[in-house]
């Protein structure tokens, strides 16, 4: 939403304050709603679950006794099958979804009361100069880059995929009254895409909300984050932690989280980098990570100026918001190194 030009028109300005009133209801009443629909998903993803190990256990029989029984009764459980799992992957995602929705509501919530507590009390010259305006306007930005980009990758990758999978099991089933091995050979390999694809459905999903980031806390979960990374594009990245470690508030967790995986995105991307170093270290008061790379590096002052650099620039307004400290250091040719300290309260150490 753009703001008016301040010459004096008060009229237009009330306005304003208006429409982010009339969003922030709009947003606690969609927020008031989503436990109601977290229930009711997570008791179809249980339901779900068993229904497809079922129909799993099933098929199984079904394939070890595959000479005896009747082609139809094969292509039936595998139909099963296949169906069953497309709808847990579904529901899987409507889940991850609407736990996404619901810190995303959150942090809109908290975005909108300020401004709206500013606007009470500052000019529009001033609430147009400030720097939370200006972050809140990065984060929007920020958010629709991700979701045009997740959006790409769910129609170049598992739509596509899925696709295919009828094209699959319709060869296979045509097969079945013709050659039974050449059949059987089309269904491995029709599970061995569905395999992949389902893996690829579920790195989409932890990039979107990690579950296990609520479940078991920060420090597992970036572990389990380097470990994915490292495999997937083969870049030697060493994570060390020390210190104590502490379930902290889960809107921290998720921005030490989003930070560590900005940057690690940023090095591969544009770094060069064949090593990376990543070290976090916590204690009762306080949480600091430095993420350090051997790549090309660059100069630090003009790549925070950069229009096209959102997410260093959002890492360092957050973490300033939160009254911590961001520390970025480069140099042409010689890597760089780049570390975030954030004070933390009411912590608890895990056992």
């Amino acid at each position: 939403m753009d703001l008016p030009e301040a010459h004096g028109d008060t009229r237009s300005w009330a306005v304003i304050k208006d429409e982010l009133q009339a969003e922030l209801r709009q947003a606690q009443q969609e927020l008031n709603e989503i436990p109601i629909l977290l229930d009711e998903s997570e008791r179809d993803v249980k339901q779900l679950q068993e229904r497809s190990a079922s129909i799993s256990a099933h098929l199984q029989q079904v394939l070890s006794q595959i000479d005896k029984i009747p082609p139809e009764e094969i292509r039936v459980a595998y139909d099963a099958a296949l169906d069953a799992q497309q709808r847990l992957v579904v529901t899987r995602g409507q889940l991850e979804k609407l736990q996404n929705d619901k810190s995303h509501l959150t942090r809109f919530i908290d975005m909108l009361e300020a401004i709206l507590q500013a606007l009470e009390g500052g000019s529009p010259e001033e609430i147009r100069a400030s720097k939370s305006f200006a972050t809140a306007e990065m984060m929007i930005q920020a958010q629709e880059s991700e979701r045009s980009r997740l959006s790409k990758q769910m129609h170049d990758g598992p739509a596509q995929a899925l696709s295919n999978f009828i094209l699959q099991t319709e060869i296979a089933m045509r097969l079945f009254d013709v050659d039974h091995d050449q059949a059987r050979e089309e269904l491995s390999n029709l599970k061995t895409s569905a395999t992949t694809t389902f893996q690829h459905v579920r790195d989409f999903i932890f990039d979107l909300r990690p579950m296990m980031l609520d479940d078991l806390g920060l420090f597992p979960t970036i572990q389990r984050y380097v470990d994915a990374f490292k495999e997937k594009h083969g870049l030697d990245v060493q994570l060390s932690t020390t210190g104590v470690e502490i379930r902290l508030e889960p809107y921290l967790e998720v921005m030490v989280f989003r930070s560590i995986q900005e940057l690690l995105t940023n090095i591969y991307q544009h770094s060069q980098a064949n090593q990376v170093k990543i070290q976090i270290d916590a204690t009762d008061t306080r949480v600091k990570a430095s993420i350090e790379d051997n790549g090309k590096g660059f100069e630090a002052e003009s790549e925070l100026a950069k229009e096209t650099n959102l997410g260093l620039r959002l890492i360092k307004d957050r973490v300033e918001m939160l009254g911590g400290t961001f520390d970025m250091d480069s140099t042409i040719g010689q890597g760089s190194h780049i570390s975030f300290e954030i004070p933390i309260e009411n912590t608890e150490a895990q056992d």
